[in-house]
């Protein structure tokens, strides 16, 4: 049986601080987004364990929904 898929952190709020590179919503850089679908899951898990300390640094705080794949 094959693991889900990892999802995207997108939030819709796409706008990059020109100070770090990093989305305000998402907290990923360009090439993050761009290479999302093609990441292998190790790739995109690593990019969700780094969003929290990039959110923290960009002053941003935010409550995120559990998410599902159902």
């Amino acid at each position: 049986m094959s693991q889900p898929a990892i999802v995207s952190p997108c939030t819709g709020v796409c706008r990059m601080d020109t100070d770090t590179g990093w989305c305000i919503g998402c907290a990923r850089t360009t090439e993050e987004i761009v290479s999302w679908g093609g990441a292998s899951p190790e790739r995109r898990g690593a990019v969700w364990d780094a969003i929290p300390s990039r959110l923290s640094r960009l002053g941003v705080t935010c409550h995120r929904l559990p998410w599902s794949t159902q």
